[in-house]
């Protein structure tokens, strides 16, 4: 069984930065063979795609609306995938879920939530005015 397990989100003030983590694990895992995704959701709403990156790093692909202020990354020697979030607005107040995706063709971006396998259990970002 895979799992992947979100920390770093928190209460910060609009303008301020955060840091999300995303630790994947599972007996049989392969972290490097996965590309990986952040998605976010508010109740109600569907799960919006953030930003996604390849299975070696190399490739990033990322929503409109964080271009220039969002980051993602990741470390395969610690099956661990970031996303640096700097110039948070309050209308990024979300839950913040990473996931990972059995990569089809290398270096593969999957940007949409059915090209998913396994999710998180999200982390709440709050965002102060």
């Amino acid at each position: 069984q895979v799992q992947l397990v979100e920390s770093g989100g928190g209460l910060v003030q609009a303008g301020d930065s955060l840091r999300l983590s995303c630790a994947a694990s599972g007996r049989t895992f392969i972290f490097s063979s996965y590309a990986m995704g952040w998605f976010r959701q508010t109740p109600g709403k569907e799960r919006e795609f953030v930003a996604a990156i390849s299975t070696s790093g190399g490739r990033t692909a990322y929503a409109d609306s964080v271009k220039g202020r969002f980051t993602i990354s990741r470390d395969n020697a610690k099956n661990t995938v970031y996303l640096q979030m700097d110039s948070l607005r309050t209308e990024e107040t979300n839950v913040y879920y990473c996931a990972g995706g059995r990569a089809q063709l290398r270096e593969v971006l999957i940007t949409t939530n059915s090209g998913y396998d396994y999710w998180g259990q999200g982390t709440q970002v709050t965002v102060s005015s």
